[in-house]
């Protein structure tokens, strides 16, 4: 018999959870905040110009980049697996770009998280020096709204992207964490929702369908939830029918209820970050959070047994964004290869590899013709048919909404307003993604 999440919410539990020590990644998140804020006057002092008989040019503005120059040269920091390859670990995609542009590529893989790769490029970030990177790909979450926010982002030029405006997808356009698309251009996308194996459809009795079959006692010892602090107070949040991006911070302390509730009930065996789909894959755990990628590279590599699942309250909508940092060197190229990667037959390339969600919905008729790879262009993971981001305004009721025959609900994180909030958020979900229950 399934539980029903945080409908009797302790009085006391907003005190004592904001009395709570913050665990160490939420304040590592939180310092990048605070670094942010404190290095914002000498940013904004830096990006008006030099002064003296010149006048001032603010950097990002039709004037500063009137002035700037082609290298031939980019820097481009990403995530690793997150680019097309072969054996030989070259990237065809890239080949492409120097070929036809003249822009030689220096690839790296140094992002593993995105707090502990802004922390470390926000030194040099802080002094006024590059960061040794034209393009780095960040989520949207706190992380990207700090670089935002905090004047550390170069404001793009859209006069270079032809290709992005007509191809994009409507899910990357004017996105509700950069409208306008000021500082970002989408790289991948995916969804957060649920994967599960054939024991979890027998012990239900039936197919996943709710965040709320992640509460089920059925399941007892047998659920995994993200350590991610945003996609772990989401999925509370829509446990309780509230759509994470208009929540309150009462809202937040319900969320965090259910999930204590989740945890002091023994469902849950672990919080996990990348390690979850090993343990689906040995059975370990029988149902988990999810992103969406993950369960189909799985079965394309071996386990065809896993699903995935958008839950009827919705599935996290999130993206991975390519954003010039401050003080790059080279951002004249840095805009050529953003458009670059929107034009079809490039985006292909890169989506047929990845798996993950693809900003340009014109690939997936490459992908089927051009490669005969119909697993591919066939699958709602990478492309999400009919799926619109401004569904994610749809109420909840009673902690679940009925899709029916309409297109998958997408929903997207909360944009934090202030360091407070995000300090907030973390006193709220931090110990329990940390484990520190009880």
């Amino acid at each position: 018999m399934s539980q029903t999440p945080g409908l009797q919410l302790d009085p006391a539990l907003i005190r004592a959870l904001g009395e709570r020590t913050i665990s160490r990644r939420a304040l590592l998140r939180a310092a990048v905040i605070g670094a942010g804020a404190a290095v914002l006057p000498s940013l904004v002092a830096c990006t008006q110009g030099v002064r003296g008989t010149t006048p001032l040019v603010a950097v990002g503005s039709k004037r500063w980049w009137n002035k700037q120059k082609r290298a031939d040269v980019l820097d481009f920091a990403n995530w690793p697996y997150y680019i097309d390859r072969r054996r030989d670990n070259s990237h065809p995609s890239l080949e492409l770009f120097t070929s036809t542009t003249g822009i030689a590529v220096n690839y790296f893989r140094p992002i593993h998280d995105n707090a502990t790769f802004v922390h470390k490029i926000l030194p040099s970030l802080e002094a006024g020096r590059p960061t040794g990177y034209d393009i780095i790909v960040v989520t949207n979450g706190p992380q990207l709204s700090t670089l935002m926010d905090s004047g550390l982002l170069v404001p793009l030029d859209h006069r270079y992207l032809e290709h992005f405006w007509r191809n994009a997808s409507d899910l990357v356009r004017e996105p509700p964490w950069d409208p306008g698309n000021r500082f970002t251009i989408a790289w991948q996308s995916g969804l957060t929702g649920i994967g599960y194996r054939p024991e979890a459809v027998e012990a239900l009795g039936r197919k996943p369908t709710s965040v709320t079959d992640l509460w089920n006692a059925a399941l007892e010892g047998r659920v995994g939830m993200l350590q991610d602090e945003m996609d772990l107070g989401s999925f509370g949040l829509l446990a309780v029918g509230v759509d994470p991006q208009s929540s309150t911070v009462y809202d937040w302390a319900r969320a965090a209820s259910a999930l204590r509730d989740q945890r002091e009930s023994n469902v849950v065996k672990h919080y996990y970050g990348q390690g979850y789909l090993e343990a689906l894959q040995r059975g370990d755990i029988w149902i988990s959070q999810a992103w969406s990628g993950d369960i189909f590279q799985a079965n394309q590599l071996g386990h065809p047994e896993l699903r995935f699942v958008v839950p009827d309250e919705g599935a996290m909508f999130w993206t991975d964004n390519m954003v010039i940092p401050a003080h790059a060197r080279h951002p004249v190229d840095a805009m050529i290869f953003m458009d670059f990667v929107y034009r079809k037959g490039v985006a292909a390339m890169i989506a047929d590899w990845v798996w993950y969600i693809t900003p340009v919905p014109g690939a997936q008729e490459i992908i089927r013709t051009r490669y005969g790879d119909t697993e591919v262009a066939d699958s709602p993971l990478v492309f999400p048919e009919g799926a619109t981001i401004r569904q994610a305004t749809h109420p909840l009721t009673n902690g679940s909404q009925t899709s029916g025959e309409e297109a998958p609900t997408l929903r997207t994180y909360y944009v934090f307003r202030s360091q407070e909030e995000l300090a907030t958020w973390h006193r709220f979900f931090g110990p329990i993604a940390a484990g520190e229950v009880g």
